[in-house]
């Protein structure tokens, strides 16, 4: 089966301009953020949460996938999620990472055409 030509865009779009990992990180999370407000929340350093973003999660079928700044390098992780209790939780590396993500935006846009659209604007 040959991929969706319009993820394969997504997934070269979630990793464009990566050369700069301390700015990609955080635009790649507000973008998400911005386009599926209620699977995706932001993490956010400063002394009270309110500073830059530095990283976040979001729900996803029934995986959490989580990116995040440490040391100015990026921590990818993906979580099995079952009836809200996290079973097991894996690193994965960040390539790996943007594949599973995509594949998991694509299937959420097959079962809804509202989130279609929302990830649809991850291409503009």
């Amino acid at each position: 089966m040959e991929p969706d030509p319009d993820f394969d865009l997504l997934a070269a779009a979630l990793r464009a301009d990566m050369s700069d990992v301390a700015i990609w990180v955080p635009a790649l999370c507000t973008k998400l953020a911005g386009a599926l407000p209620t699977r995706v929340s932001l993490r956010r350093g400063g002394l009270l949460g309110n500073g830059p973003v530095i990283g976040m999660q979001a729900e996803l079928g029934t995986h959490r996938y989580a990116l995040r700044l440490e040391h100015g390098h990026p921590v990818a992780e993906r979580t099995h999620v079952v009836r809200g209790i996290a079973l097991k939780t894996e690193p994965m590396p960040l390539d790996g990472w943007l594949m599973a993500l995509t594949e998991a935006l694509a299937q959420i846009a097959a079962a809804s055409a509202q989130e279609r659209a929302a990830i649809q604007r991850l291409l503009q």
